[in-house]
């Protein structure tokens, strides 16, 4: 297939400082790498970004595409059996961020915009790298099981 292309503006190739402004590496998936979403109003908040540098899930083969989605199915199963959200909501957003990911974002009843679409970074709940290296691995150990 040759050698992966990389966007050296896009956080989610770089993998630098922008990336670690917002996301804490989780683990490497088949079709992408997975990061705990830094704002944590939404407990369980996840990112699992394509490991190609695409825009649109149309510039996937029909393959790829399945693959992430199974993906995707995977991530949302281990963020059932960890954080026993009420729903998850999946947001792909990117209008100035070309890179192909997903938000999957626990929603609770009674909890922080129930009812409503998640807002993307409100800044509200940071934790320290401790409590999201203990998150990333409680995911780890659940996508081992799902």
């Amino acid at each position: 297939m040759g050698e992966m292309v990389k966007d050296p503006n896009c956080a989610y190739c770089v993998e630098g400082e922008l990336l670690a402004k917002f996301g804490y590496p989780c683990c490497e998936m088949k079709t992408g790498k997975l990061y705990v979403f830094k704002e944590q109003s939404k407990r369980g908040r996840v990112i699992l970004a394509h490991k190609k540098h695409v825009s649109e899930l149309i510039e996937l083969t029909d393959e790829e595409r399945n693959d992430y989605f199974a993906d995707v199915a995977k991530v949302a199963r281990a963020i059932h059996k960890v954080f026993n959200p009420d729903k998850v909501n999946y947001g792909a957003y990117g209008d100035t961020g070309h890179h192909l990911h997903f938000h999957i974002v626990p929603k609770y009843k009674g909890g922080e915009e129930w009812g409503s679409t998640f807002e993307m970074n409100s800044g509200k709940t940071i934790l320290t790298d401790a409590e999201y290296e203990e998150m990333a691995e409680a995911i780890r150990q659940a996508l081992k099981e799902v």
